[in-house]
């Protein structure tokens, strides 16, 4: 099989030869693992089944403000931080959700095209996709702040519901670009859980989120492609409506908040799941050949009839051992 073949078989809930599988890195975690094996391109050796680029909005560095960037949607990020993460939004765009005038930028068609073809042409065998990353609640907070924006949901839903149309808006319209290339799929990223239970309840993203998902999610299904869809956190409390409106792939599935048997039972014969192998604790502390244990028994268990893309929850932070990223690997390989 191709490791295309391999991940449609596997999305389809089929049992494949190998379990399919992906890691990506933070910018300073890569850099650490390619000085531990001394090679630039390692990723390149270990056979990884997924290929995607993420639409967020193409944060420009500010010249006169090192570690400070903008965004298409004029959002100011620091990333000043030792992490060099996505950042922190230090001033809001939106400082009334009452009244404002703001209105999403319009889509530049031809970075997309540029983007989707270059995709297109390094894609080799992969499972190939286009991201689609900050979407409805999160460009909401980007825009907003995080308080105002969850407090806006009880006290200015107008205001949250017009911002929430406008991303819907252009999301729309960046899924028409992206559908006209030979794509496998749509990997959405909107964060909506926490550590226990939902950020913002599951009432609140019945209401301003899900009709806005459904829309987006019948737009990809309609040209028969997969639905992939991130969310950090736990989502339990939807993942029945997540089915409802044709998620095919749930991904980051977290073991310290999933009881992972009880997920592939209860979900597994409808959402496939990607991740499962903890960044937070399993990856950052444990040995190597624990490491290697435990990634043998997820797979074994989430593998089982398919619906499960081998990965670490995350882009894999600083905090851990490339020793630990090889022992994962070497499971993934040696299957």
């Amino acid at each position: 099989m191709t490791r295309r073949e391999r991940v449609i078989a596997a999305l389809n809930h089929q049992e494949t030869d190998i379990v399919p599988y992906f890691l990506e890195f933070t910018e300073l975690e890569r850099e650490k693992v390619c000085n531990f094996v001394q090679d630039e391109n390692i990723e390149a050796k270990w056979g990884l089944h997924l290929h995607y680029i993420q639409y967020w909005g193409w944060p420009t560095e500010i010249g006169e403000r090192p570690g400070f960037f903008k965004d298409e949607f004029g959002v100011v990020w620091d990333r000043s931080g030792v992490d060099k993460d996505i950042g922190v939004v230090p001033n809001p765009v939106v400082s009334d959700l009452d009244d404002f005038e703001y209105s999403f930028p319009a889509v530049n068609e031809k970075r997309l095209h540029e983007e989707y073809r270059k995709l297109i042409a390094t894609k080799e065998d992969k499972f190939t996709f286009a991201g689609i990353g900050f979407m409805m609640y999160e460009r909401l907070w980007s825009l907003c702040g995080m308080a105002p924006a969850l407090t806006g949901m009880i006290a200015s839903p107008d205001g949250v519901h017009d911002l929430m149309e406008q991303a819907c808006e252009h999301y729309d319209k960046v899924l028409d670009i992206a559908l006209e290339y030979d794509i496998d799929g749509v990997y959405f990223g909107d964060d909506w859980g926490q550590q226990k239970g939902m950020i913002m309840g599951p009432a609140h993203w019945r209401t301003f989120i899900k009709p806005h998902m459904k829309k987006l999610f019948e737009k990809v299904k309609s040209k028969g492609k997969f639905v992939i869809h991130h969310s950090c956190g736990d989502i339990s409390e939807i993942l029945s409506d997540m089915i409802e409106i044709g998620c095919d792939c749930y991904q980051t599935v977290q073991p310290e908040i999933y009881d992972l048997k009880w997920l592939k039972e209860t979900y597994g014969k409808d959402l496939s799941f990607w991740g499962a192998i903890s960044t937070q604790q399993l990856l950052a502390n444990a040995s190597p050949e624990k490491v290697k244990d435990e990634t043998k028994r997820i797979l074994k268990l989430m593998g089982k009839g398919g619906g499960y893309i081998a990965a670490p929850t995350h882009a894999v932070p600083y905090d851990v051992p490339p020793e630990n990223i090889l022992a994962m690997v070497d499971v993934f390989i040696n299957q």
